[in-house]
């Protein structure tokens, strides 16, 4: 008897923590009989210890946890075959809502959700189908990333930055050219190296593309790789006081602690608790919701270790390019075709 209630027990907490992949069917409920809500998340390749996208939405969760009294689970994706598999194991497990991390499960999305009407979906990054339980969780990355490229512009001794993304595409490409930007800003004859890893996992790969733009004059990289991205900050740490990498998503600042200059934050874990809370409170609204400087969905990290590095100038102009991208001053191209016919701001 004993040991059966440890094993009940077990995977009680393992839909909290992400463990049991096998639901009975039975609705949790706490200790006041109240059915229990159940909300999940599908991680992107990168899996919930990339220090970035995947692990953001998860704090997300675990906040819902801890406030909201909701269950909480995750399943990794190792491959695409894995999306449609995922999204639909955690709506068969019950839960009310559930997480599609990447816009790379777009398709499995618009192929699942509506098998699953009384399931409310939500995709980071990526459209959601047009549907009443569906919504899109975007960003306005450029914004935050032309603040991560004028910092970057202004910092650099070399006159050449960098810039390392994971899978080239839309998305990314508003990392890329909101730093350009942003950069351009800061110093009109800047050189930025942009080069891509091809992957969202590969580390090695991550490192070697940083190495070889350190190399090729960079004193500063920005990655926006997902785990990728892990290995710039580490090019960045072997190379030493001068250089620097930008971290990106989370706050990747302690990984290297005085080696990562700052990192472009998203306020994913934001986004998902909210969404969990509208649900929760009868105010779910389909569709798309844009987060960017205005909202608070994009920033640059508080500069633990490197804040005493920055030019008290350089941090006093942040904060004004800030304002003016909040207040529309500042129009963040997030295209070539919009960098093309981007006019620098004086500032």
């Amino acid at each position: 008897m004993r040991a059966r209630y440890l094993v009940m027990l077990a995977c009680a907490g393992a839909f909290v923590l992400g463990g049991c992949a096998k639901e009975t069917g039975e609705k949790a409920r706490n200790r006041t009989g109240t059915a229990v809500m159940k909300v999940g998340e599908v991680t992107d390749a990168g899996g919930i210890d990339d220090k970035s996208f995947n692990a953001l939405a998860w704090e997300g969760l675990k906040r819902a946890h801890s406030e909201l009294g909701v269950e909480t689970k995750y399943l990794e994706s190792r491959e695409i075959g894995d999306y449609k598999t995922n999204l639909s194991t955690l709506a068969d497990q019950g839960s009310s809502l559930v997480f599609a991390v990447g816009y790379m499960m777009e398709d499995a999305l618009k192929e699942i959700a509506p098998s699953y009407p009384n399931t409310k979906f939500a995709i980071i990054d990526g459209s959601a189908p047009n549907a009443p339980n569906c919504v899109s969780l975007k960003f306005r990355e450029e914004e935050g990333s032309f603040l991560a490229g004028y910092l970057a512009g202004r910092m650099t001794k070399t006159g050449t930055i960098g810039f390392v993304g994971g899978i080239e595409g839309p998305l990314i490409k508003k990392f890329e050219v909101g730093y350009y930007a942003g950069a351009r800003t800061a110093r009109p004859d800047i050189h930025v190296i942009v080069k891509y890893v091809g992957s969202w996992t590969d580390v090695p790969k991550g490192k070697e593309l940083a190495i070889l733009e350190f190399q090729q004059g960079a004193d500063i990289i920005f990655a926006a790789a997902g785990k990728s991205g892990l290995g710039v900050l580490d090019a960045a740490n072997d190379r030493g006081p001068g250089y620097y990498a930008i971290g990106v998503d989370a706050d990747q600042d302690y990984i290297h602690p005085g080696r990562v200059l700052t990192s472009m934050m998203k306020g994913v874990d934001v986004a998902v608790y909210q969404t969990v809370k509208d649900l929760k409170e009868g105010k779910w609204q389909p569709g798309e919701h844009v987060f960017g400087v205005k909202e608070g969905g994009v920033h640059l990290s508080p500069m633990t270790y490197t804040r005493k590095d920055v030019p008290p100038d350089v941090l006093a102009k942040l904060d004004e390019i800030s304002k003016m991208i909040a207040d529309g001053k500042i129009q963040v191209p997030s295209t070539d075709a919009g960098m093309e016919n981007f006019q620098v701001p004086k500032l």
